[in-house]
This record gives structure tokens, C-alpha cells and sequence, in this order.
């Protein structure tokens, strides 16, 4: 499209004017000098479009977001952004320059606003919106006249600053007609109670994934799971389209990973359409709020890869509004490893000071090839396979987590008089009771058993032979080990470290509480 055809205009290089510094309690976030455009009073409907480019450089210590003001005219068919940002070179350990984009509309960009319209963070370099389509990670529907507001989020800023351009077009016409959004089922088939597979933390093209929802799909039916959770970074946008993937065999929940700067959290199988904000940090004391949300959106809190070494990636939030954790995130890693160390710790806590205990979980966070869907994956006891049941195992804790399909657990501590209880649950008999824990394994092999309990490792038993099968079991009193979980681990990789987990359970309690 020629210059002439889009009435482009080039705004002046704008430096970072403090038109609105707001603390109110959330992020604080500056607001930049508006945009205007001119009004569409007599155009024609479809007669061009409107350019206007904003260029400014932004300082470090800048706050979490900036938002540029646009005054969206009557007429408007389409708003189309684009920006760039210079890279600095930086020295080794240095931050270099992140900047993340997104959008709100005129309903405003008050913390949990029904304004927002879509974030990308730094996936995509530009997007628009329509009635009828919008980019991956934005919704669709009217481009409403009133003030809309481009979000920027300088994620990390240079030493030397910001440099950045961002390019505004309003196409005028005609609106399209917004489609009905269409969701998945909230039941699949399922065997009744049984034990069910799942990955409940995947990315599609809808955040910063590279695969489709099919793709997605067809990848977690291969993985013979059962039931996964769309779960994008900060945007809802994927919800209406993972309806036609849903069928029989795979339950589908939907969700979101709210991506915070003190830490990531799943927002797992929240009621559909449902939008959890993001723009707060621990200092805020806004996570309780945005928790309780997605309570109310029949959804799970679950706090994700609390040790992760990307920046905004560590758990700052604590875990008092947490319905479980993720322990084991994609491949295993040592921050994994962090990570089931503290979550031991906090059981170990629990049962110390009587109080509520955290069940863990594991998911792939699978973002594009080759990251596998299914690997960990969360095997979940539940009534049936239906939303409500499977988040009521993962609550319960009646869960092991398992790094492949071919990975099997059965666990169970038995007392005298056929009591027994399995994984989440409490063996209720005398502190002084003998207790026979029993762990059966199927598709590990060469891999080692091990019971861990709140008074450290207490039995590590042989490799498993070839066949990865295998049986382990050891006699205990609920006055020797408060709780016993299994792990079922590799060879060592380094020498004097654990190897890497192939799968570990949820704890059994001993005694009368």
C-alpha cells in the first residue's frame, strides 16, 4: 500500500513524558502523550486507511508497563499495530532490551478490566483486531470509537535505554460480524473411576507456541493422554478454539498462565472466556484477589516452575493460596530437583504443624518442536473424566507424576485389619502400628526406588531389571514416618547427585493425624 493511500503520518521522536504516573496498589505504570487521529466524519466507507508511527526510548528503571493512548475514531473497521525495539549490544551477564506488547480497548486498563483485548508479549512483532479476527493471542470483536491503549511491558531495559517504534493503522469500513465462541465439553467418555493421564501445561500460536491446537492434540492423544489444559501466557484467546479438538478420548480444559514479574501461575480449568490479570508483583499484595478469581471461575491456583531460572520465572507469591504445584516442569533439570526439596520441605512442614498440605504435579510446558507433549505428565485418580473430577483428584493429591505413557505406579501403605490407604490419602491406624508400604512399577527400567519421607530417604532399593518392572516394599510405624512417598529414579548422571526422576507420587500420612 502506497504512502498516499493510508494518510501516513510520522509523529516525532517522543521522549518518556510522565503524562500519568499511576501507583494504585498494582504495577506502577506510566502513561504516554495520546495519539489522535483524525475524525472519520465524511469518509467514505472503505475509502483508506490512517498511519501514525510513534517513536520514544525508554529509560531503565522504567516501570512494568507503559501504556500509549489511541483515540479510535468512529468508522473503524480494524486496528493494526506493529513495532520494533533496538537490541543493544550488552556486556556478558548484562540484561539486554525485552519488550512485550499488547492492547486494551475503550472499557480502560484498570487491574482485572473487561478493556483487555489481547497480549503477545514478545511473540509477534505486530497484530490487529476485527470484528470478525483478530492475531493469534487477541480477541475479536468491534473496533469501538473512545481511548484504546497499546501495553507496553519493557520486560528487561539496556543499561543504555529502550529505543523503540511503534506503528498504529486504522483501516476504516465496514465491521464484520464477531463469531459465537464454541467451547470444548467439560466430559470426555472415561472408564468411571480410574486413573487418568494429563499435561496441563502447553502453549499453542495462540501465546509464544509454534504449534496449532491440533497439532497440540494429535501430539497429547500419541502420549496417551487423557485430558490437557490450554494454559497461554497472560490471554484467554485460545479458549474458542480447541472445541473441535475435544472428543471422547481427550477432555479439554481451558485456562491461562498468568505471567506475572515475581512468577508464573496456572490458572488450570477455569470456567470459559475467563481472563486472569497479570500486572502485579508479590509487593502489590493483589495475588490474593487474582487467586480467589480464579477459585470463582472453578479453576486451580497452581504455582508453576517455582524454581525457574528465566527472569519473572521465580515464585515469589508464597504458596498459602496455592491448590498444588508444579514441581517437575518439562525435562528434568536441577531446578526441578530445587523444586522438589522445598515441596518435600513444606510436607514435611504440614505434618509438623497440623496443617493443610500442597499436592505437587508435573507438566511439559511444551512450546513448539521438538518439546514433547505428555513429558511429565500428571496421573490423576478420579471419579470420571470430567473437569470437575479430575481437578478434585489433583486437589486431593490422589496423583503420581510419570515422564512418559509407558511409566506406571501402584502405591499403598497397609496396616493391621486390611486397612489401607493409596496416594493422598491417610493410613488412620496407631502411632506404634507396624505399617507395610508397597510400590509396583511397570516401564522403568534400569531405574531405582526410592521411599522418602519427613525424616529423609529411608529406602532405596536395586535397579529394576530390563523389563522395568518391579516390586519394592518396606515395614515402618506411623512414630518412624509421618508420610512415605516414592520415587522412581534414573542412574546418576553426575557423580554424588540424584538422577534425573522418572516418576515420583504424592505422599501417604501414617497415623491418626
Amino acid at each position: 500500500m502506497c504512502e498516499d493511500e493510508h494518510h501516513r503520518t510520522r509523529a516525532a521522536n517522543t521522549p518518556l513524558k510522565r503524562r500519568g504516573l499511576l501507583v494504585t496498589g498494582a504495577a506502577a505504570a506510566l502513561t504516554l502523550n495520546s495519539v489522535s487521529f483524525a475524525s472519520a466524519a465524511g469518509r467514505a466507507s472503505g475509502s483508506g486507511d490512517e498511519t501514525k508511527v510513534v517513536r520514544g526510548t525508554l529509560p531503565t528503571g522504567s516501570p512494568d508497563f507503559v501504556y500509549l493512548p489511541v483515540e479510535v475514531p468512529e468508522g473503524v473497521r480494524e486496528i493494526h499495530v506493529a513495532y520494533t525495539y533496538e537490541k543493544v549490544t550488552v556486556p556478558a551477564g548484562t540484561p539486554g532490551n525485552a519488550l512485550d506488547i499488547g492492547i486494551f480497548d475503550q472499557r480502560g486498563t484498570a487491574l482485572g478490566a473487561k478493556g483487555f483485548r489481547g497480549w503477545s508479549g514478545g511473540a509477534r512483532t505486530e497484530f490487529f483486531i476485527r470484528a470478525d479476527e483478530a492475531t493469534p493471542g487477541y480477541l475479536p470483536g468491534p473496533v469501538k470509537a473512545g481511548t484504546w491503549n497499546i501495553a507496553l511491558g519493557p520486560y528487561t531495559v539496556a543499561p543504555q535505554g529502550l529505543p523503540y517504534e511503534v506503528t498504529i493503522t486504522l483501516k476504516y469500513g465496514e465491521p464484520g460480524k464477531t463469531p459465537r465462541p464454541s467451547y470444548p465439553p467439560e466430559r470426555a467418555k472415561g472408564r468411571g473411576r480410574a486413573w487418568y493421564r494429563g499435561d496441563c501445561h502447553l502453549h499453542s500460536w495462540y501465546s509464544d507456541g509454534r504449534r496449532t491446537p491440533a497439532e497440540i492434540a494429535a501430539l497429547a492423544r500419541a502420549a496417551g493422554l487423557d485430558f490437557i489444559n490450554s494454559s497461554e501466557h497472560n490471554t484467554h484467546s485460545a479458549h474458542a478454539h480447541w472445541a473441535d479438538q475435544a472428543g471422547d478420548d481427550l477432555l479439554i480444559m481451558l485456562g491461562e498462565e498468568v505471567t506475572t514479574r515475581n512468577g508464573h501461575v496456572i490458572a488450570l480449568g477455569t470456567d470459559p472466556g475467563t481472563f486472569i490479570d497479570w500486572r502485579y508483583r508479590a509487593r502489590d499484595n493483589r495475588f490474593g484477589k487474582f487467586a480467589r478469581e480464579v477459585r470463582d471461575a472453578g479453576g486451580l491456583v497452581v504455582p508453576a516452575h517455582p524454581h525457574g531460572t528465566c527472569i519473572g520465572c521465580n515464585w515469589k507469591f508464597g504458596f498459602g493460596e496455592a491448590d498444588a504445584v508444579e514441581v517437575w516442569n518439562g525435562a528434568y533439570t536441577p531446578d526441578d530437583e530445587v523444586s522438589l526439596a522445598e515441596w518435600d520441605n513444606t510436607l514435611v512442614a504440614s505434618v509438623r504443624g497440623r496443617k493443610r498440605w500442597i499436592p505437587a504435579m508435573g507438566n511439559s510446558d511444551a512450546h513448539r518442536d521438538p518439546d514433547p507433549v505428555g513429558s511429565p505428565q500428571t496421573v490423576v485418580l478420579a471419579d470420571d473424566l470430567t473437569r470437575d473430577a479430575i481437578q478434585a483428584g489433583i486437589r486431593a493429591g490422589h496423583s503420581y507424576v510419570a515422564e512418559n505413557k509407558n511409566v506406571a505406579l501402584k502405591f499403598t501403605a497397609t496396616g493391621g485389619k486390611g486397612k489401607q490407604a493409596g496416594i493422598g490419602d491417610r493410613l488412620y491406624v496407631e502411632q506404634e502400628a507396624p505399617v507395610t508400604v508397597r510400590l509396583d512399577v511397570t516401564g522403568a527400567p534400569g531405574c531405582t526406588i526410592r521411599f522418602v519421607t519427613d525424616q529423609g530417604i529411608l529406602f532405596t532399593g536395586p535397579a529394576l531389571p530390563a523389563s522395568g518392572s518391579g516390586t519394592a516394599e518396606w515395614r515402618t510405624t506411623p512414630s518412624y514416618a509421618a508420610y512415605v512417598r516414592a520415587e522412581i529414579r534414573h542412574a546418576p548422571v553426575t557423580a554424588g547427585l540424584p538422577g534425573p526422576l522418572a516418576a515420583f507420587t504424592n505422599p501417604i500420612f501414617l497415623g491418626r493425624d
